[in-house]
């Protein structure tokens, strides 16, 4: 989940926290943009300070807490999380660890990847939940048009089915990068995010997982439960951390928001002719989120368009003649290649990498066979 984090200002979740000041979102949202409003004069003066001397993570805490007041967080969950926390090292060296911090890196190759996360034992665990889950699986896709086996492979890619969520403190790993600088404004409004859950009545203790700030079944961040959240069995409570039913649901809900389009297939594996040339449809996608995990996706074309060049299906499949795919060969020549629909891409929306997007809809396919 770190590619949603650290792409989370350009994409149309924060896109939609900006839209929020007038009105035009979900009542859920409980007011986040003004987080960047207040940001504006209270970060940009955190800023300016801290150029002329170091801040104590103590006094910046003090601070965030004020911006946390101004938000609408309670006084009580002020003052019963602020001094509990502790600046956590290991968490900003884990973040300045990532590929990400290093652009310049060679890309590996997927294929070891692909046989990692789509290998034997999870897809049998994933037939398992497949099967377990079923009613409400068959419900929410009836609802939403995001099939069964995409909702279970995510589920499968994020936590292994619920057997690993992180053990992180949330509000403490979201602080200490916050106080870390590199991405003050993305970070801050995320713990202001998981103060306003426990103001919901989240408990502390729940609030858990990866040291970037993803938590729940479905590794969301604390912004998107705000958005995106589900109530998936009619309880009246959206628990992501403990009810299958609220995940599935979630994660169901995450992929309408970001545009998925019932029965359009994610993608489907090619076969190319030989010696073709991929580079003559490479696409142009400066400025856009994640540029350099798009630039590895040619530009889309209809299918139709793609078999006329000699490209050939490797299943049965019906894909509409007209509908726009876009060619992705990672490991280069000679390896194995798909043509993705715009399924695909909101996929992407939920962890920006190509490899993880691959392992996502290939896990899926597996699955649901």
């Amino acid at each position: 989940m770190l590619s949603r984090m650290l792409n989370l200002w350009h994409n149309p979740v924060m896109s939609a926290l900006r839209k929020m000041a007038s009105g035009r979102i979900h009542v859920r949202l409980m007011r986040l943009l003004r987080t960047g409003i207040v940001m504006a004069a209270g970060l940009g003066g955190l800023a300016s300070s801290q150029a002329q001397a170091p801040q104590s993570f103590e006094m910046f805490i003090t601070q965030i807490g004020a911006l946390a007041r101004s938000e609408g967080v309670s006084q009580q969950t002020v003052d019963s999380v602020l001094p509990t926390l502790t600046y956590e090292e290991r968490v900003v060296d884990l973040d300045r660890a990532q590929p990400e911090s290093r652009p310049d890196a060679p890309i590996p190759k997927y294929a070891p990847y692909r046989w990692r996360h789509v290998d034997a034992a999870r897809i049998e665990r994933g037939h398992a939940k497949y099967q377990q889950l079923r009613p409400n699986l068959i419900r929410i896709e009836n609802e939403t048009g995001v099939p069964e086996s995409i909702m279970i492979a995510i589920y499968g890619n994020e936590t292994n089915y619920g057997a690993f969520a992180g053990n992180f403190d949330l509000p403490r790993a979201l602080a200490s990068l916050a106080y870390d600088g590199r991405r003050r404004d993305l970070f801050t409004q995320e713990f202001i995010a998981s103060l306003k859950l426990i103001d919901r009545g989240v408990p502390r203790w729940t609030l858990r997982g990866s040291w970037a700030g993803a938590t729940g079944l479905p590794q969301f961040l604390p912004s998107q439960y705000l958005l995106l959240g589900k109530d998936g069995d009619g309880d009246g409570r959206i628990d992501i951390w403990h009810d299958e039913a609220d995940a599935l649901a979630s994660i169901a809900n995450y992929f309408v928001y970001h545009g998925w389009r019932r029965g359009v297939p994610w993608g489907i594996e090619v076969s190319l002719p030989s010696q073709f040339d991929t580079h003559a449809y490479a696409s142009k996608n400066a400025g856009q989120r994640c540029e350099k995990v798009l630039d590895r996706l040619s530009r889309p074309m209809p299918y139709a368009q793609w078999r006329a060049l000699g490209i050939v299906p490797l299943d049965d499949r019906a894909i509409n003649p007209a509908e726009p795919m876009s060619l992705i060969q990672p490991d280069g020549p000679g390896t194995p290649a798909w043509l993705t629909s715009s399924n695909y891409n909101a996929i992407l929306s939920y962890n920006c990498s190509n490899f993880y997007g691959l392992s996502v809809g290939l896990l899926a396919d597996a699955v649901e066979r």
